[in-house]
Formats: C-alpha cells, structure tokens, sequence
C-alpha cells in the first residue's frame, strides 16, 4: 500500500494556522468557543488541517529538526483542543437513563418475592440463645469451584445457562454526536493518545452510570459496610438490589457497551473495551460486592430466602453478564459473579443443614400451656412451606440426602429415617422429610416435660395434627412429601388422640361399673347404696377434676376439637345415662340425693363443650351468663338448610341451646323446660345422636310449637 501524500508546503502552513487559531491558550476567543458547536465547515477543515500535520509527521521526506518541531508543537496544541471537544461532546450529551427505561428491565420477575416476604409467621417464635435457630453452628457443606462454574460456559454470546431476550440497549447519544465523538477519537489514538482518550471518555461516562446508579437507590457499600448491617436492614436492600441489578446489567452496562462499540470499534485493537471496562468495572464491582457480602454472610435460617432470591436473580442474569461482559478484559466481573453464584448455593446448602441441627437441638423445656401448638411447630413448618415454594431452585441445589443414620449412629438422643421407605423422593423431599421427622422427635421430648399424660398425649395430637394440615394446605409441600408419609402421620395424631382418651376417660368411665355395686345375702339382695354414693362421688369428682382441668386446654383447630368432643361424648353420655337410668332411684330414695346426683345427662353434654377452649370454668360460666341476657322465644317457623350437615351452637358456650342438623335427624341439647321431643321437617327426633363431620353456619331451626331464634354461633 503507498503511503499518503503529504501535504505541500503551503498546505501545511495553512494547517498550522488553522490549529494556532484555535489554541485556548492563546486566544480568548478560542477558550470561549467550542469547534463541534460552530458551523460544520469550521470542523471539517479544522479536522482536516489535524490530518494534514499527522501526515506530515509520517512523512520521510520531512527531516528537519525545526520542522519536526513545529508540527510536534501544533499537534499537542491540537490534541489538547480535541481532548476538550470530545468532553465537551460527551458533557453536552450525557444525561441520565430515564426511570421509565430503568423500571422496565425485569420482563419476569421473582417468582419467589411474595413468599420470602412471608416471614411474620415466624415472628411468634423466638427460641432460646443455644437453639441454633438464631445462631446456627458453620457447615460443612461444600459446593464445586467457581472454576467448574465457569466451565458451564465460554466467552462467547453463546449462552450455557439460558437463553435470553431481556438485553435492550438504549442510544445514550445522538447519532450524529457519535459520529463527532468518532473522528475525535480516530485522530487522538492515531497521534498517540489513546490513554487520554479513554480517561476522558470513562471519566464522564462514569459518572453518568453513577446518576443511574443513585436512581437505582444502589448505596457505596463495602463488603464490611454490609456484613455490619442488621438482617432487617438488609432484607429491604436486598430487594431493592435485584431490581437494580436487572436495570444496570440489562440496561445501563449493555448500553454503555454499545456506545463504546459505535465510538471505537475498529479504530484499534480492544480499544472499545478498554474504553468499556474504564467506565462500568467500578460501578459493576460496586454492584457486585453487595451479593457477594450476602453470600459470605453469617448464616442463620432467616437468611435462607432471600439467600435464594438474590441466587434466582443472578442466575437469571448470568446469560446477560456473559453477553455484556464477553471480552477478556471484563472476564474478571464474570469470574465474580459466578463465584457469588457458587457461594449463594454453598450457603443455601449450609443453611439447610444447619437449621435441621437447630430443629433436633432446640432445648426449650418449659411446656406450652394448655397443650396448644409449640411455637417450634409453627415456625418450622410455616419455614418448610416455604422451602416447598423455592422448589424449582432447591432441587437443583440439593443434591445429597440428608445425614441421618450414618451422621448420628449410636446417638440415643436423635431419630433415624428409613430411606428404603421413600424410595423415588428427590433430596429435597428427604430433607423435608427428616426436619418433620426430627421435628417430632423434638416435641416428643418436650411432652415428656408435662406431669400429666393426657395433656402429654393432646400436645402431641394437637402439634402432629399441625403438621398434617400444613402440608395438605401446600400443594407443592404435599407433592414432596408424599400421600404415603403423610397417611403415617394422621395415623400419629388420631393415636395420639386416643392415647388421651384412654389416659383421661378410662378412669372416669371405670366409676360407671357395675361390679361392687351389687350386694346378696341370705335375707335379701340389691343394690349397695353406700357403695353407690362412694360411686356417685368418685365420678363426680373425677368428672369435675378433668372439666376443671381440661377446659382450660387448648385445641385451636376447630374440626379436630369437635371431633374429639364428640368421641368422647359417643363414650361418657351413653356410659352415664345408663348408670344414672339404672341407679337414680336408689340414691333418690335416700337423703340428699343431690350431693349425689350432681349431673344430668344434658350437664354433662353442656359441660363436654367446655373442653379444650383454654378457658378456665369461671370464665365459662361468665359467659354463659352473658349468653343467657340474649335468649329469645318466638312462634314463627324457621329455616334449617338441608343440603348438608350442619352444626349450630347457641351463643359461645352452646348452654341454652345446641342442635346438630344431619340428613337423617337432630340432636339436641336444651334447658329442661325444653327438652320434650320435637318434630323437624315432619321427623320425629329425640336426644339421639348421629356422628359426622360438621360445620357451622347462622342460621334458624325449626321446632314444633317452639320457636329458638339463633343470636350467635360457633363452631
């Protein structure tokens, strides 16, 4: 290729001239005006007159010290005013992105947000400080190095992770600004200014990826800044910082990408990208030290969902990271993002195996009052809810089953799973699994805390029975954990239930015996009636010992504290009117028949609907009284819905009135005055009772001849 002409003498000098015109030093004139505002033939020959001295100084025909001189002189003067345009283009041009442009970088956003925001069902629980709950022991778990991440993937826009359309590169500046910025550029690196250009060029760009950043709300925080934050803190920049993630990743570095490209591609070797590191490698490290001091954080089970949420969202981006920073010179950003990645699932790992350590440790020993559910129970399975709701993510990430037999062999005081049992469940599902399994090994320990079985026993239903209704309310819990394992635990709580029944009922039940009650001899034969007010008494005092008791625990879920009312009604009511039908006149024949006789079968079934509300007797009498002011009779005819059982109680302790609805007849309950036998849709029905599920509805029950005008209902 020949090389270029150089210009003539006489050329040259009018380049000199055209140069010196424009020397800021020199010239007011010059220091006021900007070149690139005036007219365009000013910058034409302005960029001419630059070429025509660079080519004279390529020219071997010019040797003369002094010539060489002038022309080293002119083009430093001419740098200097290019180096001055190009900022001033770049400053003219450079506004920040737009909110709009900014807020629209996420075309699918966390699937997880609403969830992990979920955490106010935790709060209730606050464990104690050797629990680990709060302050977890380190993992052992271990995850592969950032290099076999790396590995998932090359350096070029094809993708390993997945495909993505979410890039959208914005114009920063005008096109014809881009093409002044260009010529600029093209002549400062052709006479050996290359680094001054990029200075220049990064410096004021840099600042404006700093106003999108402020618009971002993204804070200057050092990896120590965020580790000093309290969990609280952090939880709302975590949100915040996958939002702004999206936005700069997608948004602002592609864009200042692409401007780099239009300025500087192909007028030197990776210029461009240098120009692009100078400018986002700050601002992507800053970005970047915020998730990798979350992901170095002190771990502890609060942390593991939005562990999982930034580790969804820099994985979402990490075909985007590997588009915009593909050169070897940003391969450092993308070294960084991937060890975060690796660590986020080490501590996602970490994490999960220290809670299921601090589930089986928890050492609170004091039992919960009344039986109700252990606030352990709540927080733990409203926490496997949730683990069940990052599914997609975790059974990537988990991969081993949990350490059961073989990590806690020979130790008494933990359980043991039978894998062979789950054979077909993913890891995942086995960790659930073992936290429930451990779980209950937990609250069987803390029922052994209670002096009194049947409390011990109604613990156990009450928390086994939590458990249950937890996974079937989940979908994705129960497709986990499986029908089979959750059959295995209904069966725990109705045994635990009746495990209560037999430790509460069967001595109660015992008073209502015939034997030793019967005495014969050679002159007559009968009834004891010393034996039978000794029976008479015991009942009563064991009866009123267990109301007295069990009234003030606590089944808090409605079905199952019906159901259990009704068992143990199905066994005392039966048991009691035959005795009492067997036996009443001879305890009426004698003297004071009422310090015998303290029950009537509609008591007792009055009295059974006390139980397991969590309140003490007195409370209940208190508001049966209350319950009494709003009684009221009427003659009018009443509507019961047919189209299912129903269950109605009168006012909040059922004293006044209680009436079951079934297809097939009504039970009722009812103040004596009222309890002759009734007519309901033309059936005759008397105190008979019929069994089933039940529910509660407002509503008005007819009654031949009667009318009971419903104020209030529970269920």
């Amino acid at each position: 290729m020949e090389a270029p002409t150089p210009p003539s003498p006489t050329e040259l000098d009018a380049a000199e001239r055209i140069i010196l015109l424009w020397d800021s030093t020199a010239s007011e004139e010059a220091r006021e005006r900007m070149i690139f505002e005036g007219h365009r033939d000013e910058v034409d020959r302005y960029l001419q007159a630059v070429d025509e001295i660079q080519r004279s100084m390529s020219s071997a025909s010019l040797v003369s010290d002094d010539d060489q001189a002038k022309l080293n002189s002119a083009i430093q003067i001419a740098m200097a005013r290019l180096e001055d345009e190009f900022r001033n283009i770049l400053l003219n041009h450079t506004s920040p992105i737009e909110p709009d442009s900014l807020t629209s970088a996420d075309p699918s956003s966390s699937t997880h947000s609403s969830a992990a925001d979920s955490t106010s069902e935790f709060e209730d629980f606050s464990p104690e400080d050797d629990s680990g709950l709060t302050t977890p022991k380190a993992s052992s778990a271990s995850v592969g190095d950032a290099d076999e991440l790396l590995q998932r993937g090359d350096s070029s826009n094809t993708c390993s992770y997945r495909s993505t359309s979410s890039i959208r590169e914005l114009d920063l500046i005008p096109s014809d600004a881009v093409v002044d910025l260009r010529n600029i550029a093209e002549r400062m690196i052709a006479a050996g200014y290359l680094r001054a250009c990029i200075q220049v060029y990064g410096g004021v760009r840099k600042s404006a990826v700093d106003s999108s950043f402020r618009r971002l709300k993204i804070e200057k925080l050092s990896i120590g800044d965020v580790q000093r934050l309290q969990w609280e803190q952090l939880e709302a920049k975590i949100r915040r910082w996958i939002r702004a993630a999206k936005a700069c990743v997608r948004i602002v570095f592609a864009s200042e990408k692409k401007l780099c490209e239009q300025i500087f591609n192909g007028i030197g070797t990776a210029i461009d990208d240098a120009c692009f590191m100078e400018t986002v490698k700050e601002p992507a490290i800053q970005l970047f030290n915020f998730a990798e001091a979350i992901s170095i954080s002190r771990r502890s089970p609060e942390k593991l969902f939005k562990i999982l949420d930034l580790h969804d969202a820099l994985m979402d981006l990490m075909p985007d990271i590997e588009s915009v920073f593909e050169s070897k010179s940003s391969e450092s950003i993308r070294i960084q993002a991937v060890e975060i990645l690796s660590r986020l699932a080490e501590a996602a790992r970490g994490i999960l195996s220290e809670f299921e350590n601090a589930v089986l440790r928890e050492p609170s020993k004091v039992p919960v009052p009344g039986g109700t559910i252990h606030p352990l129970t709540r927080y733990v399975m409203n926490y496997i809810s949730l683990i069940s709701d990052y599914k997609q993510t975790l059974n990537e990430l988990i991969v081993s089953k949990p350490s059961t037999g073989s990590r806690y062999s020979g130790d008494p005081t933990t359980p043991d799973m039978e894998f062979a049992e789950l054979e077909g469940k993913t890891p995942l599902a086995l960790h659930l699994i073992w936290i429930i399994v451990i779980l209950q090994f937990n609250l069987d320990g803390k029922s052994k805390h209670y002096k009194d079985a049947s409390i011990a026993h109604l613990f156990m239903m009450n928390n086994v029975h939590y458990i249950v209704q937890k996974i079937k309310g989940s979908p994705e819990l129960r497709e986990m954990i499986g029908d089979d394992y959750l059959r295995k635990l209904t069966g725990k709580f109705r045994q635990a239930a009746t495990s209560y029944q037999r430790a509460t009922w069967v001595s109660v039940l015992y008073c209502l015996r015939d034997e030793g009650l019967h005495v014969s001899g050679s002159f007559s034969s009968g009834v004891s009636k010393s034996a039978l007010r000794e029976r008479f008494k015991s009942f009563n005092a064991m009866f009123e010992e267990v109301h007295r008791t069990q009234a003030t625990w606590l089944i808090p879920d409605s079905q199952l504290r019906e159901e259990l009312r009704i068992s143990i009604s199905e066994k005392l009511i039966p048991a009691y009117r035959s005795f009492l039908g067997r036996f009443r006149s001879h305890i009426e024949s004698g003297r004071h028949p009422e310090n015998y006789i303290k029950y009537s079968v509609e008591d007792l079934e009055t009295a059974v609907l006390d139980f397991f509300e969590g309140y003490s007797v007195s409370q209940h009498l208190r508001r049966r009284s209350q319950v009494a002011k709003s009684t009221s009779l009427n003659t009018s005819a009443l509507f019961v819905p047919s189209a299912a059982p129903l269950k109605l109680h009168y006012g909040a302790s059922a004293i006044s009135a209680s009436v079951e609805v079934s297809p097939d007849g009504v039970r009722t309950i009812l103040p004596q005055k009222l309890t002759n036998r009734f007519s309901c849709k033309g059936t005759m029905i008397s105190n008979e009772y019929h069994a089933h599920h039940s529910f509660c509805v407002t509503g008005k029950i007819p009654i031949t001849g009667k009318m009971l005008r419903i104020h209030s209902i529970r269920y």
